[in-house]
């Protein structure tokens, strides 16, 4: 297992970050690439773990795809899903449950049986979220007590796929998709509603690929194989992902004289919970909005040293990140008050338990904190560095991408040196972002020097 020793950042923090490819967007467009007629062109695809996963899924369908690792590039020659054939063995998904539960939607309307596994962390997360509304649509899926690994279509009978309203009890664009593309290859309409908006990129990209999608408030509804006849190939330009460029963000607000740059990030509005929390904690930032990638809106956003405060985070701002809150709590431990975090629930069944193991990375910081059902109370150091008793502070991932880079991040603001296990795991969403971290604090202490 792979680990890191960081020591605080020592000078001036300046640098313009190119953020890596939305993993969210690179997953959908193998998928929407694969099923849709013709050729489809991406640009900026995220090279990271999980969504080569994805990739080799759609190989092993017999999907003829081109990836270009040094240039971030996909040629996709879509056939339709008819032309997909059957895998010789497991489609291995790795850690990346967007790809286990959007491919358990998509592979239920198949004509032959496909088992999705994953590692040890993917295989104890729950799927049953997934599985009870594609029951209800007529799939037919076995699982090890609602997880992985997944056996689809069992019997190796063409099920008739049927449309249905589905009134989801939790906001999560991964139930949401695998429901919209279980519709694509079923009778009617399919409907799925939700207590508050999910990420949108499989409705913006449905659409983009010439589907017919109907979005209402929380409901979006998709008309089935009619839909699936429509889509041909498209390009697309894949923008930088805000859950990545979230961790400089935070960077660049709790140093000490920092000005951080983050490039062509995508700022959809389902996604851009991060930036409100800049707005309401009075983080000093600029946004400085670009054309739209394809289909998604992108911007560039600088921040700089800020005195933060706290606030409550709750509510339907939750789902606009929900990924996010690992880093955002480093933010609230620096700010002036009490931040309370609640609502956020589904943390406790990502990676690793983001409650527990985020409040246990604040502890190991020196920070008071409180860990409560579903969120935390944190108690803020109005920018004092972290200052831990002792003399090296141990932060156990739990093999948690999310985790590993926030403690990092936060390890620039602590009196001592910050080990943390299990960094390997950060390749499933950001292959660079050591590379970037020790770019930042070389070119900070050449700053200091001068």
């Amino acid at each position: 297992m792979a680990e890191r020793t960081i020591n605080k950042l020592e000078g001036r923090a300046r640098a313009e970050i190119k953020i890596p490819g939305d993993k969210s967007i690179s997953h959908r467009s193998i998928i929407f690439g694969s099923i849709a007629k013709g050729e489809t062109h991406v640009e900026g695809f995220l090279n990271g773990e999980d969504c080569l996963c994805t990739m080799q899924a759609f190989q092993a369908l017999g999907v003829d795809i081109d990836y270009n690792e040094e240039n971030k590039t996909l040629d996709i020659c879509g056939a339709g899903m008819e032309n997909f054939i059957k895998p010789s063995k497991a489609i291995y998904l790795g850690n990346s449950g967007t790809a286990m539960r959007l491919l358990a939607g998509l592979f239920s309307g198949l004509n032959f049986s496909t088992t999705l596994t994953g590692d040890e962390s993917l295989s104890g997360r729950p799927m049953k979220r997934v599985i009870d509304p594609l029951a209800l649509m007529g799939a037919e899926i076995d699982s090890n007590d609602g997880k992985a690994p997944l056996l689809i279509n069992p019997n190796e009978e063409k099920f008739k796929l049927k449309g249905i309203e589905y009134n989801s009890k939790i906001a999560s664009a991964q139930v949401k998709s695998a429901v919209l593309l279980a519709g694509l290859n079923a009778d009617g309409l399919t409907t799925v509603s939700e207590p508050h908006k999910s990420r949108d990129h499989t409705e913006r990209m449905l659409e983009y690929f010439g589907a017919q999608v109907m979005s209402t408030g929380t409901s979006v509804s998709l008309l089935g194989k009619d839909s699936l006849k429509m889509m041909s190939g498209r390009e697309i330009q894949v923008p930088g992902d805000i859950s990545s460029a979230a961790f400089y963000m935070v960077a660049g607000a709790i140093l000490s004289d920092a000005q951080l740059k983050v490039l062509k990030v995508g700022i959809n509005p389902t996604r851009d919970g991060i930036i409100e929390v800049l707005d309401k904690m009075n983080v000093d930032h600029d946004i400085y909005q670009s054309d739209n990638y394809s289909f998604e809106p992108v911007a560039d956003i600088m921040v700089r040293s800020s005195n933060p405060q706290a606030m409550v985070i709750d509510g339907e701002i939750i789902p606009r990140l929900i990924d996010e809150i690992p880093v955002i709590s480093i933010l609230a431990a620096q700010a002036e008050g009490q931040t309370i975090i609640k609502d956020a629930a589904e943390l406790k069944v990502k990676e690793s338990n983001r409650i527990r193991s985020t409040v246990n990375m604040l502890k190991a910081l020196g920070v008071e904190v409180e860990e409560t059902d579903d969120g935390m109370i944190i108690e803020g150091r109005n920018t004092k560095p972290f200052d831990p008793d002792l003399d090296e502070v141990v932060i156990d991932s739990h093999g948690d991408h999310r985790l590993a880079m926030s403690a990092a991040i936060a390890a620039l603001h602590c009196t001592k040196p910050v080990r943390i296990l299990k960094t390997e795991f950060v390749n499933t969403s950001f292959p660079d972002f050591f590379d970037i971290l020790d770019n930042i604090k070389e070119k900070a202490l050449v700053n200091a020097q001068n």
